[in-house]
Parts: structure tokens; sequence; C-alpha cells
């Protein structure tokens, strides 16, 4: 992207964050587990890879804004490592019935597992990336990434509340030692 005019590059551009944006939402509010949070670290990230345009390839400007977004929120994890951000809504709050109450649970749900596992297990089955790209947009190995999935995947599972019985779902280690 880097041939062309500044007119060029960012009518390019604009056209990108139109088309980017809502998955890059969807996959900052997984991370965070928060809409304004989500909102703020995805616009550091289009700002970041606005930066890098000139270099950025048509073909993998998403992955690249993936990637900047990714290691944007670890990065931001690290300096508040001890300050938890909780946004505490009322009861009264907008409300959109089943829906968001379900997408509510899944996010508490990912909140409690590691960065690393929540990074993983929403890139891998959220994003619907495969093992080796979800290893090079978080700069780790492909067995990493299985360790991580499988592991965040278990924890996800005994912390599951089924809906319809009030009960835990099965728990496919039940017994085990970790």
């Amino acid at each position: 992207m880097g041939r062309g005019s500044k007119a060029e590059r960012d009518a390019a551009f604009s056209a990108f964050v139109v088309q980017a944006t809502p998955s890059l939402m969807r996959t900052a509010w997984l991370l965070t587990g928060s809409a304004d949070a989500a909102h703020e670290l995805v616009q550091a990230s289009l700002v970041k890879t606005y930066a890098a345009w000139h270099r950025v390839r048509a073909e993998e400007a998403v992955a690249y804004a993936r990637r900047v977004l990714v290691n944007h929120n670890t990065d931001t994890w690290r300096r508040r490592r001890g300050e938890q951000v909780v946004a505490d809504v009322p009861e009264a709050a907008h409300h959109d019935g089943a829906g968001a109450d379900q997408r509510d649970e899944i996010v508490r749900l990912l909140a409690t597992l590691p960065a690393q596992q929540r990074r993983v297990v929403v890139l891998r089955y959220y994003s619907d990336l495969s093992e080796q790209a979800v290893a090079e947009t978080l700069g780790i190995s492909v067995g990493a990434v299985k360790s991580a999935a499988s592991r965040g995947l278990a924890a996800l599972r005994q912390h599951y509340q089924d809906p319809t019985t009030n009960a835990s779902a099965p728990r496919a280690a039940e017994g085990s030692t970790r």
C-alpha cells in the first residue's frame, strides 16, 4: 500500500476502517469485557495501523490491525497489572433480552481466564483463526496455542452454568488435579 499519493493512501485506509472496525470491535470487546475499553482499544489500534499504513499489504491489513490490537491490549494490561477496571452497570440499564445476557455471560466467563488463554480462545474460536494464524498473531508457537486453547476451554467448561438446567455443565476432567 506504500505506492500512490497520500490522498489515495488515506482513501484506502478510510475504506479499510469501515470494513474492519466491526470485526476489530467484537474482538476487542471479548478481550476487554467492556464496550468503552473496546472502543479505546480499537481507536488506538487504528491509529497505530494508520502510522504504518504505507507498509501494510492490502491482503494482510485486517490481520495486521488485529495483531496491533492484541499487542496494544497486552501492553495496556501490563501497565495496569495491579488495577482492575470494572464497568459497574446498574440493573436498570439498557437491556435487550437474552442475547445481551448470553453475551454478558460469555464476557464474564472469558474474564475468568488468564490473559494469554483469553487471547487464544477469542482469536481461535471467535475470530475463527487457524492455530498457525493465532500463533503468528500472538508471536508464540503453535504448541503454545494448542495448550492455551485446551486449558482455556477446560476452564470455561468448568465455570459454565447450563441455563436450561441451572446446573454446572459436565466437566471433562472430573477428578483432575489441575
